[in-house]
């Protein structure tokens, strides 16, 4: 059974930093492309970064520069380094498996609130 469990997320300032983590089992996890999205409050999900198999990476240009996606396959970990948070970045974080990155398997998610 596929579990993705995030975890990381918080309240946080603007300008702030937080490092979301999702812990994967189940499945082989270096074997599948990987991914985070998010779901602001009162909006549909939006797909936010991708991380390959062979390590390629993309960002969508509302974070880009300011988020950044790894992976330790070793731990089965999935990690999203979020920098210069906006309050336009307040929603709950997910991370998915595979190829379809808002459709595609997630966990509980996490809460992101960016606010003074």
């Amino acid at each position: 059974e596929v579990q993705l469990v995030e975890s990381g997320g918080g309240l946080v300032q603007p300008g702030g930093s937080l490092r979301l983590s999702c812990a994967a089992s189940g499945f082989i996890f270096s074997a599948y492309t990987m991914n985070w999205v998010r779901q602001a409050p009162g909006k549909g999900l939006e797909w936010i970064s991708t991380i390959r198999t062979g390590g390629s990476i993309t960002y969508a240009d509302s974070v880009k520069g300011r988020f950044t996606i790894s992976r330790d396959n070793a731990q089965n970990t999935l990690y999203l380094q979020m920098n210069s948070l906006k309050p336009e970045d307040t929603a709950v974080y997910y991370c998915s498996k595979g190829g379809a990155a808002v459709t595609g398997p997630k966990g509980q998610g996490t809460q992101v609130t960016v606010s003074s």
